[in-house]
């Protein structure tokens, strides 16, 4: 690490690729490391920092527990870490987060699905960032199954044929070039769904993978998330100082060192808000929804009858995750809680089906 400075990592990658549930790992592992995380998503409702905030994590405050938000936006997490959310602005969280150097061990940054990573690592060479921080790797997700399968996301078809149709996307990267320009800053390569991946299956995303990264830039793959802490922290490559000599498909739309994700822009996110649900019926009604509008991501929570437990739903393509990531607090209010992102879908019309579906 240099000298003084607070190691930061950057996780990228397209939406379900994993980020969310590598982070929530590292934070399991933290052990006493103070990690301030950054999350850049879309929709109002803050999912990722909230499924982060309520990992598991050992800590010696109960008190704690779940973590509390501050007046400025911050989230403390069970284990002293801080968790925050960029919507537009970059610079004033970092320099909020530079005010309390002397708190963090290591900062975190997921980036959205669309972001590019080049405009964020050289946003570390800014004045007042410069000497406080620097950028310890750029870790570029992959979603393994989908790769293998000849696709860069889960629901690349669709996703793609709706820029293409989008006369505002015109001036944007393909799906394959945003991959592209993905790795290509990346300083660590991570292949999530291992699990899914055969050795045929393995053999060609590494293929791909290989043509697009120096020999020097490692591939690690891995399941649910799960690896070392020391495979994704202390890697000291400090990118901001070669991130320059980076060259990808984006360059030239965007002037020197602008840091704002423009592809946030185009995309419709809303969050609907639900009481206790039938989780079968939501999984049954997600997966209708999905399959008649171009949503490309579905994240939140849910409050499910007869269940003690809050239940996790991540919809990515035509793939629907559940789980249960931990019990309902005695105070809080059971609800169900999603944001949905797409192209040309409406709050109302997904609410109406939503209600309608599961009063049924």
């Amino acid at each position: 690490m240099q000298l003084n400075k607070i190691p930061t990592t950057i996780v990228t990658g397209f939406l379900g690729s994993g980020k969310t549930t590598l982070l929530s790992n590292v934070l399991k592992q933290a052990a006493g490391k103070r990690i301030a995380v950054i999350v850049n998503e879309f929709g109002e409702l803050d999912i990722d920092s909230d499924l982060l905030r309520s990992c598991p994590i050992d800590c010696e405050d109960d008190s704690q527990e779940g973590g509390k938000r501050s007046d400025d936006g911050f989230y403390e997490l069970a284990n002293g870490c801080i968790c925050c959310t960029v919507e537009e602005e970059f610079l004033p969280v970092m320099e909020q987060l530079v005010a309390r150097r002397d708190d963090i061990d290591h900062i975190l940054i997921e980036t959205s699905g669309l972001a590019l990573p080049k405009p964020l690592v050289q946003a570390f060479n800014w004045p007042g960032i410069k000497e406080h921080c620097t950028v310890d790797a750029v870790i570029t997700v992959v979603d393994g199954a989908a790769v293998a399968a000849g696709r860069f996301a889960d629901d690349e078809d669709k996703v793609q044929a709706q820029r293409q149709a989008d006369e505002s996307l015109d001036h944007d990267p393909s799906l394959q070039e945003l991959l592209d320009d993905q790795l290509s800053a990346a300083d660590l390569v991570v292949v999530s769904k291992n699990d899914l991946l055969d050795e045929d299956a393995r053999a060609r995303v590494q293929k791909i993978i290989t043509n697009e990264v120096p020999d020097t830039v490692k591939t690690v793959y891995i399941e649910n998330g799960e690896t070392a802490l020391d495979v994704l922290l202390g890697i000291d490559a400090a990118t901001e100082s070669r991130i320059d000599e980076v060259h990808n498909h984006h360059d030239h739309h965007h002037a020197h060192g602008e840091h704002h994700d423009h592809a946030h822009d185009h995309f419709d996110s809303f969050v609907v808000n639900l009481g206790e649900v039938q989780s079968d019926l939501l999984q049954e009604t997600l997966s209708e929804l999905v399959e008649k509008n171009n949503i490309f991501r579905i994240k939140g929570f849910a409050a499910v009858h007869g269940k003690p437990m809050r239940q996790v739903f991540q919809v990515v393509g035509t793939r629907l995750d559940r789980y249960f990531d931990r019990l309902w607090q005695p105070d809080e209010v059971r609800k169900t809680q999603l944001v949905f992102i797409g192209k040309g879908i409406e709050k109302e019309q997904i609410e109406n089906i939503l209600h309608d579906a599961l009063s049924a």
